[in-house]
């Protein structure tokens, strides 16, 4: 298997076999057909082998992270259990294989945290819902821009806003102390979280038989479920009992006065970026629409669709927007800010459609509650020798500042 710095060599290479090819077209002249099939399977390949190194990357930090958390386990059972025992996490494999029944005495004290009237549940030992919760972390895009905290006490989280500023300084006199100025005004926005669920049936032989542990099983499942949800709703869930979305026009969130116009002809971007209204032009737009305070920390995100397009697009001096990052510290750019491609953003070139969007995503909070269940339904599937399992989780998410934003709407 490549390692991460020869699949990052080999994504250079192709990069600039690509620029090589922008570099010969003039700016008097599109593409020609073989070009333009060349230019795009470089760029898939491109980013096929983007997508291996950031499945290595964090590969690598997940084993590194197991790692501790292998060392801190084994310095806690010194710690606090000095006798010999089986693990909370070798006790939650027996009950997943076995059911309650196929636990000892010590097994069950470990993991049994409290019963419920209608029937029972177990919460999952600590390392197995750190697992699961980073594999979620690892299929959510957003989630490594945005802002995420655990709430860990009360039902919601309330966060202050300065919702109206004072005014600028007065130039007075040295004993003077300018007008009067009451307009400052603080509110409050609440996080309440939402309720995730998802269920999965396994086979009973199979978790008799399977070369993986059946943990592994469950928690892959559930966290590409998870993960899938959750990317949906940041991008275009309403609010309501759910997070609200970045391609929600809402005033708890991005407004429509964050939205900035791009042209198209046919369903695909304007590429005349000669003429006023040219899509080249609205990107340049767009991005100075931001203030530039947010520009270090900004990226651009984009359904893979769009960015095909966007690749091809020049500014007015014949330059294209796109320019790769040829070194493996430097990531590709447009306009000179990286971009972040996601599978939920809206990706339909058709007027009055929201097709991508400009901003600092860390102004995008989340906030989950700690308590991961998995609950474990014996007797339902019993005929069809089958065991269910429940997963659950709670969060909830929104853009905080709206003028940290800036979305890009269809016009054609």
């Amino acid at each position: 298997m490549p390692t991460i710095r020869e699949l990052q060599q080999e994504r250079a290479k192709l990069h600039a076999e690509a620029k090589a090819i922008m570099d010969e077209v003039d700016a008097g002249r599109d593409m020609t057909p073989d070009e333009e099939q060349t230019y795009d399977r470089l760029m898939d390949d491109a980013d096929r082998k983007s997508a291996a190194i950031g499945r290595a990357e964090r590969l690598r930090e997940a084993e590194r992270l197991d790692g501790d958390r292998a060392d801190s386990d084994e310095q806690s059972d010194r710690a606090v259990r000095p006798e010999a025992g089986s693990s909370e996490v070798d006790a939650f494999r027996a009950y997943l294989v076995g059911g309650m029944r196929s636990l000892d005495e010590r097994q069950s004290r470990a993991l049994n945290m409290g019963s419920d009237p209608e029937g029972g549940y177990l919460v999952a030992p600590q390392q197995f819902s750190t697992s699961l919760i980073q594999a979620v972390d690892d299929a959510v895009p957003l989630r490594g821009l945005a802002t995420t905290m655990q709430l860990t006490q009360g039902e919601s989280l309330g966060v202050p806003t300065l919702d109206t500023d004072l005014n600028d300084a007065d130039w007075t006199s040295e004993v003077a102390t300018g007008s009067l100025d009451d307009a400052l005004r603080v509110g409050k926005r609440e996080f309440r979280t939402n309720p995730l669920a998802k269920r999965v049936k396994i086979s009973r032989t199979l978790l008799r038989r399977a070369a993986v542990d059946p943990e592994a099983l469950v928690r892959d499942r559930l966290a590409y479920k998870f993960a899938v949800t959750q990317e949906k709703a940041f991008m275009t869930g309403d609010g309501n009992k759910k997070p609200l979305g970045l391609f929600t026009a809402s005033n708890d969130g991005v407004p429509t006065s964050r939205d900035v116009d791009i042209n198209s002809t046919g369903g695909v971007l304007d590429s005349n970026s000669t003429s006023a209204g040219g899509a080249a032009d609205d990107l340049i737009t767009a991005k100075h629409t931001l203030k530039s305070q947010y520009w270090p920390n900004a990226s651009w995100l984009f359904h893979r669709d769009l960015l095909a397009q966007i690749r091809k697009l020049r500014d007015a001096n014949g330059q294209y927007l796109w320019q790769p990052g040829l070194t493996a510290d430097r990531p590709d750019t447009i306009l000179e800010v990286p971009y972040v491609a996601s599978e939920y953003v809206p990706n339909t070139v058709a007027n009055d459609s929201y097709v991508g969007m400009i901003g600092d995503f860390s102004h995008y909070w989340i906030a989950d509650s700690l308590a991961l269940e998995v609950q474990r339904l014996v007797e339902l599937y019993a005929e069809a020798n089958q065991v269910g399992f429940i997963g659950r989780l709670e969060t909830d998410g929104a853009p905080i500042l709206a003028e940290a934003f800036v979305r890009l709407q269809i016009n054609e």
